[in-house]
């Protein structure tokens, strides 16, 4: 873009046609871009809003670089994409935001981790290990968390060991194994930088996992921290957008410890799960600070309109079909609360069909609703 000026042809092209993008463009028309995904899915929520829908496998080398020649800019809404074709792109003058050496960090968590020890960016102890056999070297380190380097999401490709089960709970495969962290609270600061430079924080957010899926049930901001804590988590993220050379937006998950020292868990750098709240609960949401970010505006204002809680909707145990939603009268006859559906055909259990956000001034109020929206809204087939 120009100097920040809108032609109304400006064509973004998008990898990955889920939920973030389709939040992403709804955010966007506003601006009059021109929006075109890529996808491998024939059904995926962002077919029928964009302007045009590739189906194309985003891990694929010439798919990836046929579709990027077609756009103007392009970004993620996944970091599960061939980076080789992104960097091709690249180098012969195409903007892709984040970067594809950024894409190519976050997509392996080894490398995720090496990057913080080596930035001074507090996280947790670990080793890498290329198989389960390797464990047998660190049983004075477990219990530990072990993680594929590569290709986990939502919870999957964790798995939590001990010196009693790793034989039978462990992969087989190149792993991070991290020592496992006394937790007080999960948290999430998203931070956006554009690429002048400009670095701006949304307030702190605090995660409620589901104990069953290992992804997030209810998430609320402001998070029950101190002021001095969350001023401590904002800077570690923005030195770490910093240190990424970050173009875009960054979620980064935290763990708070019984100690009251905060570490960096994970990072995502694209709109976020941690941040749907941002829509209805602060003044910029994270899908248009994304979009200001890679296109180099200005950034928008991240001050709290209302306290807001954010509860997944998630495919219920025992379903699997043509996905339905049970309750959705009582839901809108709710005060504050806000249904964001994906546009998935299918449901399975556990799987992410929306989400609903509830806003009030008062956070304890919001959160009582939350628990209301929770045994009204049921996703079913």
């Amino acid at each position: 873009m120009n100097d920040g000026i809108f032609t109304g042809a400006y064509r973004v092209g998008i990898l990955g046609g889920g939920q973030l993008g389709q939040m992403i463009i709804q955010s966007g028309i506003s601006y009059n871009i021109s929006f075109h995904i890529l996808d491998p899915s024939a059904e995926a929520p962002c077919r029928n809003l964009c302007e045009s829908f590739t189906q194309g496998d985003f891990n694929d080398y010439d798919t990836v670089y046929q579709f990027g020649q077609t756009v103007d800019l392009i970004t993620i809404e996944i970091e599960h994409v061939n980076v080789d074709a992104l960097e091709k792109l690249e180098s012969e003058g195409k903007t892709v935001y984040p970067s594809p050496k950024l894409i190519r960090t976050v997509q392996d968590k080894g490398l995720q981790k090496a990057f913080y020890q080596e930035n001074g960016i507090p996280t947790s102890e670990f080793h890498m290990i290329d198989s389960r056999a390797d464990i047998k070297e660190f049983i004075d380190f477990l219990p530990a968390a072990q993680k594929l380097r590569k290709g986990g999401y939502d919870g999957k490709g964790v798995s939590i060991i001990d010196a009693s089960n790793y034989v039978d709970q462990s992969f087989d495969a190149p792993c991070v194994l991290e020592k496992k962290v006394d937790i007080d609270k999960e948290l999430s600061f998203v931070v956006a930088r554009n690429s002048k430079g400009e670095v701006k924080s949304f307030p702190a957010v605090e995660l409620v996992f589901h104990k069953e899926y290992n992804l997030v049930e209810h998430l609320f901001s402001p998070a029950a921290i101190s002021h001095d804590l969350e001023k401590k988590g904002e800077a570690i993220a923005m030195d770490l957008a910093e240190k990424l050379d970050l173009v875009g937006l960054l979620a980064v998950e935290m763990f708070l410890d019984k100690n009251g020292e905060l570490l960096v868990n994970e990072i995502a750098p694209r709109p976020h799960n941690s941040g749907h709240q941002t829509i209805e609960g602060n003044m910029t949401s994270q899908f248009e600070q994304h979009l200001r970010a890679i296109l180099g505006l200005p950034l928008g204002a991240t001050d709290t309109v209302e306290s807001s809680v954010m509860v997944n909707l998630l495919g219920e145990e025992g379903f699997t079909g043509p996905a339905k939603y049970e309750g959705m009268e009582q839901l809108l006859d709710m005060h504050g609360v806000y249904p964001h559906l994906y546009g998935k055909a299918l449901t399975k259990p556990g799987r992410k069909m929306g989400h609903v956000t509830i806003v009030n001034s008062d956070i304890e109020k919001a959160l009582d609703t939350a628990e209301r929206v929770k045994k009204t809204i049921k996703v079913k087939a």
